[in-house]
């Protein structure tokens, strides 16, 4: 569940004050809307952030073999151009793309859209609002996402070109062009998945 926190009454709250206020806070999952209003994530268990972490694997050891670019988990924050700031669960940025940041961006919540996220949902998720959130990275310049959903053992597929897919966990995933070779079999990592 997400809640969200109205900053009108502080006047707005800017870049630099947001990020110091996750730094001095970082037991919370603070993400920002691009009204500038706090969004609250509840953390996931301890379950769901094994699932992730084995998929994370996955694409970090993708990367080392291509070294095709950066990959992020979830504690890395991106200021999207709509201005929000949003955490995927793992997120990969193109090479060309990650030297283009200058040094000092990268430090904080780089001002960057990744190439591909992925998102996985958590029991305490809410599916519309992270139907929501993945429409977001979309229309600010992602490539490619994936909603994870092992309840329903599907992923949702975003494409840059508006096409949302259903797949079954009994398909492999693939990177398509934006990843090339990088595949992941959902089925083996959730093997034991909530039903």
């Amino acid at each position: 569940m997400m809640y969200e926190i109205n900053t009108s009454a502080l006047g707005g709250v800017s870049e630099d004050q947001f990020y110091y206020f996750c730094q001095d806070n970082d037991s919370l999952n603070l993400e920002r809307n691009p009204n500038g209003n706090f969004v609250v994530n509840e953390p996931s268990g301890v379950e769901t952030e094994g699932y992730n972490m084995d998929i994370v694997f996955e694409l970090k050891l993708w990367n080392r073999q291509t070294q095709a670019g950066q990959v992020l988990g979830n504690n890395a924050g991106f200021t999207l151009p709509n201005k929000a700031v949003r955490s995927p669960d793992a997120a990969f940025i193109q090479l060309d793309r990650w030297n283009s940041i200058p040094p000092n961006d990268r430090k904080k919540f780089a001002h960057i859209c990744p190439d591909f996220v992925i998102e996985l949902l958590s029991e305490s998720d809410s599916a519309k609002q992270l139907q929501s959130k993945m429409k977001e990275w979309m229309s600010n310049g992602c490539k490619l996402a994936w909603l994870i959903n092992p309840k329903k053992r599907e992923v949702k597929i975003y494409r840059s070109n508006g096409t949302i897919v259903t797949q079954s966990f009994t398909k492999i995933l693939s990177g398509e062009d934006i990843l090339p070779g990088f595949t992941v079999n959902l089925a083996a990592i959730f093997s034991e998945a909530l039903i």
